[in-house]
């Protein structure tokens, strides 16, 4: 009775052909003479077909809101397409509508008595944790910066550097605002008199315009570190690297709502920002001239706290990569309220 072997051989078990393996690669390398180029070696099999790779769609990434910790698509169901810097289509953004922003209010304001009421510390070791999680997606922030300013890599990679080093740095003042800004007055009767800063509320930010993430992480995190909630308009013309720092936040330590962000169109926005009357303050740093004074006159309905550029102060000529200038005690007190309390001797 025949064996079983292979085929075209019956009655002789047959071997099977073993592939190349890293031995055999060793071997066919030093069998070459000295001073002749050695061939390729054969590559190690790795049981995947490389055409598989080859054609695949890559999964492209979909930049949402981000509201209450989540990433709805806006109720309007509207988007607007993003450039880059050289005129490259990157990517659709969500045109936020009115309602959405009304949204993010309400999740704001659901969030702040749980932030603001967190200790010092815990706040500043939550900022300090956004600034790990940025760190450890360096390259794709890098990217995206570069893609939205028109910088070299290099560039881009240094903003973000700067980026991530600002929120270290206001994440050190979170237990010493209240050292600083604080005091115990003395008063000519029998009463303790203390002054202690507390926090505004929900304060609306609009982003800067031409810095699409040191801009933006400069002018937000002063607000968080005092203990406010916000409700922020991203760069309209680069919203990338700020719906991206957003995906950071969602996996940071940051309660859901302290930072609501919408993209879209300024000017359907910032109008209705302003004249929201749960909205406590108004950083109006990245409005135009026209929208900053229309802002302006409808914050005065509710009596808003208002931050904006100094006067003479282009948004576009501003170096953020300025630390006298970005890095400022200032700005986190632009949104603090000075509570002073009356307590007598002897209670």
């Amino acid at each position: 009775m025949a064996g079983r072997g292979t085929a075209g051989r019956p009655g002789r078990r047959g071997r099977r052909a073993r592939p190349a393996d890293a031995s055999e690669a060793v071997a066919a390398v030093r069998s070459v003479p000295l001073g002749s180029r050695p061939p390729t070696p054969p590559t190690l099999g790795t049981g995947v077909d490389d055409g598989l790779e080859a054609a695949r769609v890559e999964v492209r990434k979909t930049y949402k809101l981000y509201l209450g910790g989540q990433f709805p698509r806006s109720e309007s169901g509207r988007s607007y397409v993003v450039f880059a810097a050289d005129g490259r289509p990157l990517a659709n953004a969500v045109r936020a509508s009115r309602k959405d922003l009304r949204d993010a209010v309400r999740a704001a304001r659901s969030a702040f008595p749980g932030w603001a009421g967190r200790s010092a510390m815990n706040r500043g070791q939550i900022l300090y944790r956004i600034a790990e999680l940025m760190e450890g997606r360096r390259e794709q922030f890098a990217e995206e910066v570069a893609a939205a300013e028109g910088l070299s890599r290099a560039r881009a990679e240094g903003l973000v550097a700067r980026a991530i080093d600002r929120w270290v740095w206001y994440a050190g003042w979170a237990d010493k605002v209240s050292q600083v800004l604080g005091a115990a007055n003395p008063v000519a009767a029998p009463f303790f008199n203390f002054t202690i800063p507390e926090p505004t509320g929900v304060i609306g930010v609009v982003a800067p315009e031409t810095s699409s993430l040191l801009g933006l992480v400069s002018r937000l995190a002063p607000v968080l570190v005092g203990g406010n909630t916000t409700v922020v308009l991203a760069s309209e013309r680069r919203p990338l690297p700020a719906v991206t720092l957003t995906e950071v936040l969602a996996t940071s330590d940051l309660p859901g709502g302290v930072v609501n962000l919408l993209t879209g169109y300024r000017r359907e926005l910032v109008p209705v920002l302003a004249a929201h009357l749960d909205v406590d303050g108004l950083d109006l740093w990245g409005a135009s001239d026209e929208l900053r004074v229309e802002a302006e006159r409808l914050a005065a309905e509710n009596v808003k706290r208002l931050a904006r550029r100094p006067n003479r102060t282009r948004e576009d000529r501003f170096d953020w990569t300025d630390e006298g200038a970005t890095e400022r005690p200032e700005w986190i007190a632009a949104f603090l309220e000075m509570k002073t309390v009356w307590h007598p001797f002897g209670v």
